[in-house]
């Protein structure tokens, strides 16, 4: 019931991953991101322990595809399972178990990989490839644009209702991590309205963290 996107940007090597569902808060139990690492979508009846465990084997020094190989091999009725796994060289892999939901495919190009399941037409991963591919920008802005085409290509058989886009880049934390758990209206918009206002307060956020005397003050009370 759901489709995404990971991806890299090549020219700041930061990772991310965009995704939708017609379930509730599905970025809480289906994306994950590590900085210098990748990114990974486990969703379809999902298992969330398959997120941080590609992860850890690909921090560790496999690729994608080896990753993906190990998740078939220990995965726990992997056959109900869609993993998507990008690695720290931009290289893409997908596992999509044979019990994935109603239509269901997938699609892979340079430094991005898409998949979904319950979709209204095959199509989908490869118009959220191209779009990806074809956009350019800050990542996040790219990432939406993905998702906005896989929604306009047709998106999941029924409705969404919930989404989210994450992005890690040199930090242990990520240094966007946007959602919309539940709405009636379109949650791809809500994140995309919540990106608009967090992009031209990312870098400060950032170096808050770092080095709080040297962040720009928003002239809220108490921030002088």
């Amino acid at each position: 019931m759901t489709f995404s996107l990971v991806a890299r940007c090549a020219k700041t090597g930061m990772f991310g991953i965009a995704i939708s569902s017609s379930s509730p808060a599905v970025a809480a139990r289906c994306s994950f991101a590590r900085a210098k690492v990748g990114a990974v979508a486990s969703q379809n009846v999902t298992d969330p322990t398959l997120g941080p465990l590609t992860l850890d084997l690909m921090q560790n020094g496999l690729s994608a595809e080896q990753a993906i190989q190990n998740i078939q091999s220990i995965g726990k009725f992997i056959e109900y399972r869609q993993v998507l796994a990008i690695d720290k060289t931009g290289m893409t892999s997908i596992h999509s178990g044979p019990n994935s939901l109603g239509i269901w495919t997938q699609a892979e190009g340079k430094n991005v990989a898409a998949g979904g399941n319950l979709l209204s037409n095959e199509s989908i991963p490869q118009s959220i490839v191209d779009a990806f591919m074809s956009s350019e920008g800050h990542i996040g802005d790219r990432l939406i644009a993905a998702m906005r085409s896989g929604l306009k290509a047709g998106g999941e058989a029924g409705p969404v209702h919930s989404a989210g886009m994450k992005i890690v880049d040199k930090m242990t934390w990520p240094i966007a991590d946007l959602r919309c758990d539940w709405t009636t209206n379109c949650p791809i918009e809500e994140v995309a309205t919540a990106w608009d206002v967090y992009k031209p307060q990312l870098d400060a956020y950032v170096q808050r963290a770092i080095d709080p005397r040297e962040a720009p003050s928003y002239g809220v009370p108490g921030d002088d």
